[in-house]
């Protein structure tokens, strides 16, 4: 009981969404991450921890910086979980702005202090992509559609019911 439990408590942040969505590409520093969310890195790492203790991510220490990138078991689950909500208008300009930061941030690597990893960057986990092969988001959102409150209601009630 207790992974599902820290399972659910990852899940119930807005930041460790956002967080999820960075990291679900490929390996991200904490500082970079930290940048990218525009906010203090002690709270970052915080937010990293909680998702690491539910066992959603790996890490790679280089030197002093540590790497984090959505473990690749944890993907389609997230992606399932993901397909029951909607981006309301508000959360897309935040996914949308931190996809613009990120961008420019991790196209400036080469200059940064950050050190790239060798493990994590070997291992390349498959990203669903658009139709004009943009990264497909992973976690589109955080409120539920309307049409899927009862797909959502019938597959707890299939499950409760085993």
């Amino acid at each position: 009981m207790t992974r599902i439990t820290a399972f659910a408590h990852a899940l119930a942040d807005t930041s460790r969404w956002r967080i999820l969505q960075l990291v679900a590409d490929g390996p991200v520093c904490v500082c970079e991450l930290a940048d990218i969310l525009q906010m203090p890195q002690s709270s970052v790492s915080s937010h990293l921890q909680v998702i690491k203790k539910a066992g959603m991510l790996d890490s790679e220490r280089c030197e002093k910086w540590i790497y984090y990138r959505l473990s690749p078991a944890y993907r389609q689950l997230l992606l399932t979980i993901g397909g029951f909500f909607e981006v309301p208008p508000a959360d897309a300009a935040i996914l949308k702005a931190d996809a613009a930061r990120a961008a420019e941030r991790l196209a400036a690597r080469a200059e940064s202090c950050c050190p790239l990893p060798q493990e994590l960057a070997a291992v390349k986990s498959p990203a669903p992509r658009t139709a004009d092969g943009s990264p497909s988001p992973l976690l589109p959102g955080i409120q539920v559609k309307a049409r899927s409150k009862s797909k959502l209601k019938t597959k707890t009630s299939t499950l409760s019911k085993a």
